[in-house]
């Protein structure tokens, strides 16, 4: 007689299988005889030694015309397979080579100006923050170099950019002036308020709710509550005059608190 094989058999054949090789398991191990644990001798790995430092240290020493000709001349390649080879020589000159890559920020590739302001801001060189606000402030860059050269210069030295965030807060371009909400909100400046103020009724929502936001970290004033989140231009615009009522009030006598401290963990 052939039974027929459907799935029903075959997952009783497989169980019974299974029955099967578990049963030989156990049977197996109560031959072996009892397992007996046993303590590893265990040494501590020693104690790591501190590195001796081999890093070469950034240069502070005035550059040669051989030396400066020769940063004048990476700049090409801060654009291509070796940029980021040709930011970290730039890195090891140090300040010294600013001069140079305030040159970069002319040519006329945008990736080269880019990477120049990114290898300013490795530098950490202050003597080239004028130039970034100029850059921010040229009309005729595009948006992504004149927005990282505004977010460099913050980082630098927020304190010469106000006359920038200025600028860029009544650009055409709604990405500019959203820079120019957003990063503001890092410059400890009174300057800056009524410029924020003004972006609360911009056109585009993004650019209205980043200046509020820089408000509310930088004067900690609390208004009535208000959905901003989901306003529209017309709510934005009847709101915006306690804004405008209380820095009216209290401009002449307002300071900027400070920053909130991270709390300690426990």
């Amino acid at each position: 007689m052939t039974i027929p094989l459907t799935r029903y058999t075959l997952v009783a054949v497989l169980w019974l299988l299974t029955m099967a090789v578990e049963g030989f398991c156990w049977a197996l191990a109560d031959m072996l005889p009892p397992v007996q644990l046993a303590q590893v001798p265990y040494d501590a790995p020693p104690a790591s030694q501190e590195s001796p430092d081999v890093s070469v240290p950034p240069n502070t020493n005035p550059l040669s015309p051989e030396e400066l000709a020769r940063a004048e001349a990476l700049l090409p390649l801060l654009e291509g397979k070796q940029e980021f080879w040709a930011m970290g020589e730039f890195v090891h000159l140090g300040e010294p080579s600013v001069p140079a890559l305030i040159k970069a920020l002319a040519m006329p590739s945008p990736r080269i100006r880019y990477n120049a302001i990114e290898t300013i801001s490795m530098i950490k060189a202050l003597s080239a923050v004028p130039a970034l606000v100029a850059t921010a402030k040229d009309i005729n860059e595009i948006p992504r170099v004149r927005e990282h050269a505004l977010r460099v210069a913050i980082r630098l030295d927020p304190s010469r950019t106000p006359d920038a965030i200025q600028v860029m807060a009544t650009d055409g371009n709604a990405s500019i002036r959203k820079a120019a909400a957003f990063e503001a909100r890092y410059v400890r400046q009174k300057s800056v308020i009524p410029v924020l103020i003004a972006l609360v009724t911009d056109e585009e929502r993004f650019v209205a709710l980043s200046a509020v936001h820089s408000l509310w970290v930088l004067t900690r004033h609390e208004t009535e509550f208000h959905d901003w989140d989901a306003s529209t231009k017309q709510d934005r615009s009847a709101w915006v005059s306690e804004w405008v009522e209380w820095w009216n009030d209290y401009k002449d006598v307002f300071e900027i608190p400070e920053p909130p401290r991270p709390k300690r963990k426990s």
